[in-house]
């Protein structure tokens, strides 16, 4: 019990780290939560033109969520990784530091998945990039990855795998209830299109 609380415990505090806010701010950027949709993910970062700092909060997001599983399981064992892959992207969804109003967690959920089961991961990606060349949607491509993502660990990884990417799909859809009704309503914005107004973000 007590490795569980610990892989829990270091996997929330990893994914907390609220990179996109770290990084505007050192920019000089200001407090991204008041830009765009006032989220704290690459998506809204790259709203502010700098897409350097994009491409970072992107990859530090994902990362977080990988390392979280590869310390984990390094440290603590495989069985552990699906707990510390969950805990990490609920730390970025719902940062303490932040009060509990995080980002969206996809970046946090690809880097969880690549991490923890490659293969998993890369399907994901696949999935995004299709549904997004297609239909040019970002938030359309990230639900129809994450509703995927079940299938694909259940296939590469098993049963464990499968319920923390089902767990992560379900927080994901959550985080992206805004959207949801924005695709149902045809006004979700298309790739490349900029936001003039902040939205809340929870």
């Amino acid at each position: 019990m007590l490795e569980v609380v610990v892989a829990a415990l270091g996997g929330y505090l990893l994914g907390s780290i609220p990179f996109g806010l770290v990084l505007t701010r050192l920019a000089g950027l200001g407090d991204i939560r008041q830009i765009g949709s006032g989220n704290i993910g690459a998506t809204n970062v790259l709203r502010t033109g700098r897409k350097g700092l994009a491409l970072a909060t992107l990859l530090l997001d994902g990362g977080k969520g990988a390392i979280a599983v590869g310390l984990v399981w390094l440290l603590l064992g495989r069985e552990l990784v699906p707990v510390a892959g969950f805990a990490a992207v609920l730390g970025h969804n719902f940062p303490v530091w932040l009060g509990f109003k995080g980002g969206k967690g996809v970046a946090t959920t690809v880097g969880t998945l690549l991490a923890a089961a490659w293969p998993v991961g890369l399907a994901c990606m696949a999935t995004w990039t299709v549904v997004a060349a297609i239909f040019r949607l970002s938030s359309l491509a990230a639900l129809v990855a994450l509703a995927a993502s079940p299938g694909f660990a259940l296939y590469f990884a098993g049963p464990d795998y499968a319920l923390m990417a089902a767990g992560l799909a379900v927080m994901g859809f959550y985080r992206h209830k805004a959207n949801i009704i924005r695709l149902i309503r045809g006004e979700e914005p298309r790739i490349g299109t900029k936001k003039k107004a902040a939205e809340p973000t929870s």
